[in-house]
């Protein structure tokens, strides 16, 4: 097989690409793909809780009709998605490759190729890299994307949590942020959120009252004012201050939100933070030291009892990591009624953490643990974002792709 010279490939994907829909997108792949010594292009992307990799058809509304499916856990391709690696061989295929598709540091899904004679794994990686680039574009306004990564119908609140909330991870050189909610398809009042604005890291946790689409509309509106005050430069106070005489002005004192806002100068490694009724942070330092971090409590966010927020800060260590969560998580109980505590998620972390696991692929085996010890059905939202400081000088990949010959 005659392989294009230079970059030919490359740019017809690209150009391409503008015009091209999610539904589009397999086609594509494999046309490209193809003219570079990579046959048989195939997409898979993960459903909503990291159970699935699902093949993108691009059948419409149907987009995974007449795909494969494979399991994350236990099998070749979850192992590459779960691992962020590229791995060869599977289903007697000498020329077979699985390549995570990674949007920065998001687990996007798995990329399979079979390799022409002569064509490394390099070059599958730069294809994978290639259609995160289409992915990230096309996925916000694609019901056909909707549709491929869910597998059970979705409540209208968890429709408006998903589309407020940031992607579940993130990293610079500086942090790594990644978060995970349950239940997935079910979701109430909780909601996360964080941004970056040069070396300051933005980051909150909300649980608003009730467990409907009341509590996701409260929710929705304690980050946009949230957002609204952080964008004109507030400090966390002043912005706690705000997020609650909107609450007021709009439900009166029939609704009301639990928060932490925090904020990490990046260059210091300072982080600040108030607490708004709400569960208080966990700080695990060296894999294996945990403490609370407290901070005088004010009251909920729209009750307005008038109990002073207190500004609280901590001096991070590199590598320190902290932990934001919401009592669901905390609260979850077991068919005899044990609740899974604040021993059990720090545990599981410390102890995923010394087994080498990327972070995103902790708090994915933290969430179905969670699930599993509230028999599968969740009896309140539970939510964990975390945040790990790498240093100020320290340049890491949260995900790398390693090529693993074994």
């Amino acid at each position: 097989m005659a392989l294009p010279d230079g970059d030919e490939w490359l740019t017809g994907i690209l150009g391409e690409g503008h015009m091209c829909g999610f539904d589009q997108l397999p086609a594509l792949v494999a046309k490209h793909a193809a003219r570079a010594g990579m046959g048989d292009a195939r997409v898979f992307l993960p459903d909503l809780r990291r159970q699935l990799l699902r093949e993108v058809t691009g059948q419409g509304l149907d987009a995974g009709a007449g795909g494969e499916t494979y399991e994350v856990d236990g099998t070749l391709p979850g192992r590459a998605f779960a691992g962020s690696q590229l791995l060869p061989g599977g289903d007697g295929e000498p020329r077979r490759w699985w390549v995570p598709i990674l949007g920065g540091t998001e687990r996007l899904g798995v990329l399979r190729v079979d390799l022409a004679p002569g064509v490394g794994p390099e070059r599958a990686a730069v294809l994978a890299s290639l259609i995160a680039l289409l992915l990230t574009s096309k996925r916000p306004h694609s019901d056909s994307y909707a549709r491929l990564v869910r597998t059970e119908a979705m409540n209208v609140a968890a429709e408006m949590q998903w589309n407020l909330m940031p992607p579940l991870c993130f990293a610079n050189h500086a942090v790594a942020i990644v978060a995970a909610m349950e239940p997935a398809y079910a979701i109430g009042g909780d909601a996360f959120d964080y941004a970056v604005a040069g070396d300051q890291i933005h980051l909150a946790v909300y649980d608003a009252m009730g467990h409907d689409s009341r509590a996701g509309l409260t929710a929705n509106l304690a980050v946009a004012a949230c957002r609204n005050q952080r964008r004109q430069g507030s400090d966390l106070v002043a912005i706690g201050e705000k997020v609650e005489e909107v609450l007021v002005e709009h439900f009166g004192h029939s609704a009301y939100v639990t928060a932490v806002l925090a904020r990490l100068d990046s260059t210091t490694g300072v982080l600040s933070w108030i607490n708004r009724g709400h569960p208080a942070p966990v700080l695990i330092r060296d894999g294996r030291w945990i403490t609370t971090l407290r901070c005088p409590p004010s009251h909920p966010l729209g009750t307005e009892l008038d109990v002073p927020a207190a500004l609280c800060r901590e001096q991070l260590e590199p590598g320190d990591r902290v932990v934001l969560y919401t009592d669901g998580v905390t609260e979850a109980r077991d068919r005899c009624g044990h609740e899974f505590g604040l021993d059990g998620l720090t545990d599981f972390i410390v102890r995923h953490y010394a087994d080498g696991l990327p972070f995103a692929e902790t708090m994915r085996r933290l969430m179905h643990a969670i699930v599993d010890h509230h028999a599968g059905q969740p009896a309140d939202d539970a939510t964990v974002l975390c945040l790990e400081w790498l240093g100020p000088s320290r340049n890491t990949q949260l995900c790398p792709q390693n090529i693993d010959q074994e």
